[in-house]
Parts: C-alpha cells; structure tokens; sequence
C-alpha cells in the first residue's frame, strides 16, 4: 500500500472502539483522509500503532490484490 496512507485493504470497524480494524482510522478520518494536508495525515499515521494498542486491537497484515 501506499506510504500515504495505513489503509491495508482491511475494512471494518470495531464497534467497541469505532476504529478500524485495518488501519486504527476512525470513520471521520478515513472520509476525509483525501482533504487533509500530507502533514495532518502524516500525524494521524505517526499515532495509530499506539491508538491501536491503547485499544486493544492487534495490527493486521495487508491482505493480498485479487485481480
């Protein structure tokens, strides 16, 4: 995946947390993940391993292109 983004092809949210389990994104940041400035995404990219742990939740592997 792209260094602009955490997306790894994982979509779906937690209910407990509202993140998702993918990325560690919350539905907000990923709707306007293409409005913010490259710093404002760098940011939230910079504090999603620990937000993720801080939830729990287990960082999953990027799951393989079908085509």
């Amino acid at each position: 995946m792209s260094k602009e983004t955490p997306c790894i092809a994982v979509c779906m949210m937690d209910p407990r947390t509202k993140l998702c389990f993918g990325c560690g994104r919350t539905l907000p940041e990923i709707a306007r993940w293409h409005k913010m400035e490259r710093a404002e995404r760098l940011a939230v990219m910079e504090g999603l391993a620990a937000r993720m742990a801080e939830a729990g939740l287990a960082p999953m592997t990027p799951q393989p292109e079908r085509g």
